[in-house]
């Protein structure tokens, strides 16, 4: 009997040691309660562009956001809507300011330029509050893991430009909805 009760016993722990080596990887507790999230695919690093011209709109702020896959740049456009609210969004060796030529210094792995067809002032009195060269005022980039930097290079002939430093040249997609403009640049290809 002891021979037979051994011979169970070590098959009852080899039983729980492998159970308990396979049951994390399948039913590990989510942290903090979330969900582990299903990235999108399918978004690239091409130029986008949609000539659309946004009329009698005018860019009245900028602001980021963290998700579970991507880093989201926002651009709020009152007033104009989604089919007319036109852009480039495009990587770049260097962000330029338009119409000067002077080189807007953004950090990062990669500058992702950002321009949208609607000025950041409405007959010479601004409607957005960004500085030329300056971080965007009121965009914190703590906790961002894809946006390293964000500058603001101007308006000039109906056209705000900005820059995103981000930490490579990553894939991104742009949404054009009523009253702004989405930019999500991705965690990872």
């Amino acid at each position: 009997m002891p021979k037979n009760r051994n011979i169970w016993v070590t098959t009852v722990l080899v039983t729980a040691v492998l159970g308990a080596v396979a049951v994390p990887a399948v039913a590990a507790p989510a942290a903090a309660g979330r969900t582990a999230a299903a990235c999108p695919t399918g978004w690239g690093s091409l130029d986008r562009t949609d000539w659309s011209s946004t009329s009698g709109a005018y860019v009245t702020n900028a602001r980021t956001g963290r998700q579970d896959c991507y880093d989201r740049f926002v651009v709020d456009v009152p007033g104009a809507p989604a089919d007319r609210l036109g852009y480039t969004v495009r990587y770049v060796d260097q962000l330029i300011q338009d119409p000067t030529g002077t080189p807007v210094p953004v950090r990062g792995g990669a500058v992702l330029e950002v321009s949208v067809r609607a000025p950041a002032h409405d007959s010479g009195t601004p409607t957005y509050p960004g500085r030329v060269g300056q971080p965007l005022p009121g965009v914190d980039l703590g906790g961002h893991r894809t946006f390293q930097d964000a500058r603001f290079a101007g308006s000039f002939e109906g056209q705000s430009q900005f820059g995103l430093g981000v930490r490579a040249r990553l894939p991104f997609r742009v949404l054009q909805l009523d009253g702004r403009l989405v930019v999500d640049v991705a965690h990872t290809w």
